[in-house]
Order: structure tokens, then C-alpha cells, then sequence
């Protein structure tokens, strides 16, 4: 498990009007309490953003994060965003219906149409 930690590792951006937070390999059990820790720690801005562009495989424990994180942004006044999902977290995405409720940017339109 040490190994994958590893593996995984989140680095965040502030500027005036949003945070980014970039992800980077797997979100799944082991490393889910990591991401949400980074989430929850962003300091409070207009827009959160979380680019997945180097997400490898987002499980169900991540979907459920990002659903907590849009709920906790969107009470504080703000909203959630997500940049870049690759095609194997765009798939995931549309498959459970987030890309629904939580705006998708920077995703080219051809991986958009390969993942659904």
C-alpha cells in the first residue's frame, strides 16, 4: 500500500478568483482519504477546481468524494469544476451520471464522444 501512496499525490494552486487541485494517479481506497483531505483544505475561492488529467482509475470512493466536495463548495457560495479528465475517468464521469451535475472542462470533443 506504501507503493501506491506513493504513487498518488495532489498539488493545489491559489489565485485570487479559484483553486486548482491536481490530482495525480489512483483515487480508490487507499489514497481517497488523502484527496479529500486536499479538497477540504483549499481555501475558499469563487471556484474549485479539480483537474484530473492525471487521474489514472477514479473508483467509487472518489465519485463519492467529488459529490461531497460539490456539496460542501456549493454551500460555501462557490462551485465545483472539473478539468481534463482523461477517457478512462471521462467514462466513469458519465457513467454515474457526475458530469450531470458537476461542470467538465478542457476535455477535447473527440474523448468526449469516445467515452460515452
Amino acid at each position: 500500500m506504501r507503493e501506491r501512496e506513493e504513487r498518488f499525490h495532489v498539488e493545489t494552486e491559489v489565485s485570487d478568483d479559484a483553486v486548482c487541485v491536481r490530482v495525480v494517479g489512483v483515487v480508490d481506497i487507499a489514497t481517497v482519504a488523502m484527496f479529500r483531505a486536499a479538497l477540504w483544505a483549499a481555501p475558499s475561492r469563487p471556484e474549485l477546481r479539480v483537474d484530473l488529467s492525471g487521474v489514472r482509475l477514479l473508483s467509487a470512493t472518489g465519485v463519492r468524494t467529488l459529490v461531497a466536495a460539490r456539496l460542501w463548495v456549493r454551500a460555501q457560495g462557490g462551485e465545483l469544476v472539473l478539468v481534463d479528465p482523461p477517457p478512462v475517468v471521462e467514462r466513469v464521469l458519465y457513467a454515474t451520471g457526475l458530469r450531470r451535475i458537476i461542470p467538465v472542462i478542457g476535455a477535447a470533443p473527440e474523448r468526449v464522444l469516445a467515452a460515452a
